[in-house]
């Protein structure tokens, strides 16, 4: 399960149905080593190379990379009078990222003195995700963020029937079949063939990116009786090697949905 997030042993929300007991701070931190490759490249210049970063687990956050400050091309960094104070880490500095004329405003941020439960933080830094054009984990280009080892996701093909219908009975969808998509801490997914629907795939600008399945493609859903739901669907026309099962379907999801998988 992942740690920090979604029911998790280090959330926020721990089960109850449980036979352990969570000892500690209400809000917890854990670094642990990450030691495959990870660069990051701003317009094709490298800025960050490592094989020794470590994720830091954080209650309710997703895990962020921390790496040696030598790991660092510390000749692009400029000092910023920013700070912040966290009350689990401490006093934060950051640093501005400036490759060529290009300018990242507090690209970099560290703790140089944590607070004495995190000594581990200090000689250590983070490059913000969103600072850097590319991120590669090893030689495989990151999709949105770098993955949680404790994060997975399960596709199996499924013969259930799979029905998708409005909350007021209009039929969406009817299919023979499908794949079902599980992923740690969210609810199970149905992915279903095009040809299944009886509602309209209508292009939506909408983009998401998962680091496990690949960027989503998003449309909005016109019914027989005319109405649209926008981006009710979505597609991952080119997934992730280890999401390739769900290559070209769709899956539906909305408020005014009811999907149903009936066995057989």
């Amino acid at each position: 399960m992942a740690l920090t997030m979604h029911g998790g042993p280090l959330s926020r929300r721990v089960p109850e149905t449980r036979t352990f007991t969570v000892e500690g701070p209400a809000h917890s931190l854990l670094l642990e080593p990450f030691t495959r490759r990870v660069r990051a490249e701003v317009d094709g210049v490298t800025v960050l190379d490592t094989t020794r970063g470590a994720l830091l687990y954080e209650t309710g956050l997703p895990p962020q990379l921390y790496v040696p400050e030598e790991d660092l091309r510390a000749d692009l960094l400029e000092p910023s009078d920013t700070t912040t104070h966290c009350p689990f880490k401490g006093d934060a500095t950051y640093r501005t990222l400036r490759v060529g004329d290009r300018v990242v405003t507090d690209a970099v941020w560290a703790y140089p003195e944590p607070l004495p439960d995190t000594p581990w933080l200090a000689g250590r830094a983070v490059l913000a995700p969103q600072a850097a054009d590319r991120w590669l984990d090893e030689d495989d280009e990151v999709v949105g963020r770098l993955p949680d080892p404790y994060h997975r996701v399960d596709l199996r093909h499924t013969a259930r029937h799979i029905t998708v219908t409005t909350t007021d009975g209009v039929a969406v969808a009817d299919a023979d079949g499908g794949v079902l998509l599980g992923e740690t801490g969210l609810v199970d997914r149905f992915y279903i063939p095009r040809d299944a629907l009886s509602a309209t795939l209508e292009p939506s600008d909408t983009r998401t990116a998962c680091p496990y399945k690949g960027f989503a493609t998003y449309w909005s859903l016109r019914l027989s009786d005319g109405r649209v739901l926008t981006d009710a669907a979505w597609s991952y026309e080119e997934p992730t090697d280890e999401s390739r099962a769900i290559e070209g379907l769709v899956c539906l999801a909305h408020d005014d949905l009811v999907v149903d998988a009936a066995t057989r």
